[in-house]
């Protein structure tokens, strides 16, 4: 059969993309995939731009330029490469500056197994994760507020968590999926993690046609490692799927096989899930599948179907003659191949097909984007009640709580002292001697019924003028009359 090439195949009008040749090892296999994707007749113009490491130590924090910034926002198209993030403080990562910025809000791995060309414990997994990428701890909303005590805020948003959580069913409905399992951690977060499982229920129900199920996340973490055979798709919050992915992705075979689509409304960034590897880079021994398994869900994001599966079907025989490179090279394997030369054996097979790993069809587009920003009819905002004030101190660790009762009683403010936690455990009115402390105390004050912006400011005023170390405080609300904070661990 001959082989398709750029020549040969019937051209679209070319898409521009952003390429980010990376990193380490990412020059070499960027530089492979895009010579397959060209041979396959792929309707694309790259843009190169520069980020990650040289872009960080030129004095760039974020590890990006104003100029590649703007060529980003005009192709909308990022094809990434690995980068490297200098150690230590003042760097941010630059795939959570980008997932922000160009609101890149789901995270999709397949984790499909290869077996068994590349050996695995679980030959038919095939599991999509489905993750939130911008909120939850990512925010990276740090503090240390005390001597001993550091914080990072978990934020959840009812529309952050729609969003994902819609785009899991649709990729479901768009791929033929069955099923759609949500991971959360609501029987300890039950606000956050709770909102999350709240809106997973309600959008379920708009997709009849697709299985639904919920499990606490330690838990499904477990089934999920012992049987993975029994998910299809997960969805859930930033933390548990940053972890879980590459979980996922190491059952099914390999961490270094696997791509990353982030998607957004008018953005979408395709990646390795690899790092940049920079102890090999420049051996030419770097394994290119990761890259070039984002790539052809690229292609497929963009309009080019076809190109996306000839591309797959060529790497997936290239796997199935064994050929391949140094880290997946075992009793399975013929040949041991250099970057360059796995690159070429794909190109010398686009055409074929395999015969064992059979990929199911891939979808004729990119996966509707279908967010609840359409036009709804307004619904009634919940009434909003003060109740009171949580005011976090900076406050002698060895003292006990009682002593800070009676210190706090002697200030004479406008609101009740109800409770004093400390790390989340009630240590007064009512507590264990066996509770360890540290030097940051929670103080809740509330009053009877609403009580006003003004009560609240007068109480951490006249604890100021006491000479409380105040480090924090959380308005304490009601929405609709139910709660909207936590009760102390014990109370």
């Amino acid at each position: 059969m001959s082989t398709p090439s750029a020549s040969t195949t019937p051209q679209a009008t070319a898409v521009a993309i952003a390429v980010a040749h990376g990193d380490g090892i990412g020059p070499e296999i960027m530089e492979a995939v895009l010579t397959i994707l060209t041979e396959a007749g792929a309707a694309i113009e790259p843009r190169p731009i520069e980020i990650g490491e040289r872009i960080y130590r030129s004095g760039i924090t974020s590890g990006i330029t104003d100029e590649s910034l703007e060529l980003l926002s005009a192709t909308g198209v990022l094809l990434k490469a690995p980068i490297t993030t200098p150690q230590g403080g003042g760097y941010k990562s630059l795939n959570v500056t980008i997932r922000k910025m160009f609101g890149l809000y789901a995270n999709v791995r397949p984790c499909r197994s290869l077996a068994p060309f590349v050996p695995t414990l679980h030959p038919t997994m095939d599991v999509v994760v489905i993750r939130e990428n911008e909120e939850d701890v990512y925010g990276g909303i740090e503090h240390r507020q005390t001597r001993d005590v550091t914080q990072c805020l978990k934020l959840i948003t009812r529309s952050g968590s729609e969003r994902v959580v819609r785009y899991a069913f649709e990729y479901a409905r768009a791929n033929g999926r069955r099923l759609v399992t949500c991971f959360t951690k609501d029987n300890i977060m039950k606000i956050t993690d709770g909102l999350f499982h709240e809106v997973f229920r309600e959008i379920a129900r708009e997709y009849p046609e697709i299985e639904n199920e919920h499990l606490i996340v330690d838990i499904g973490a477990a089934k999920l490692a012992t049987n993975p055979e029994r998910f299809d798709v997960i969805v859930l919050p930033n933390l548990y799927g940053d972890i879980l992915s590459d979980v996922a992705a190491e059952l099914c075979g390999s961490v270094g096989m696997a791509g990353s689509a982030n998607i957004g409304e008018r953005f979408a960034m395709f990646e390795a899930i690899h790092g940049s590897a920079p102890d090999i880079a420049g051996t030419g021994t770097a394994n290119p599948s990761g890259l070039l398994d984002a790539a052809v869900t690229m292609l497929t994001q963009i309009g080019q179907p076809n190109v996306a599966a000839l591309v797959r079907n060529a790497w997936l025989k290239t796997l199935e003659d064994g050929l391949h490179t140094r880290d997946i090279f075992g009793p399975q394997s013929k040949r041991c191949l250099s970057t360059r030369e796995f690159a070429l054996s794909v190109i010398e097979r686009l055409g074929s097909e395999p015969s064992v790993l059979h990929a199911p069809p891939l979808p004729a587009g990119a996966v509707p984007v279908r967010t609840c920003l359409e036009p709804q009819a307004p619904a009634a905002l919940p009434v909003k009640t003060r109740l009171g004030v949580d005011v976090f101190l900076d406050w002698n660790a060895a003292g006990d709580a009682e002593q800070l009762a009676r210190e706090l009683g002697a200030v004479g403010v406008p609101l009740t002292l109800e409770m004093i936690t400390n790390r989340g455990t009630q240590v007064w009115s009512r507590a264990s001697t066996l509770t360890r402390c540290v030097d940051h105390w929670r103080c809740r004050f509330v009053g009877k019924g609403e009580v006003s912006g003004a009560d609240v400011m007068r109480t951490l005023t006249e604890l100021d003028r006491a000479g409380f170390d105040v480090i924090k405080s959380e308005g304490l609300y009601a929405f609709d009359g139910t709660p909207g904070f936590s009760r102390g661990q014990g109370q």
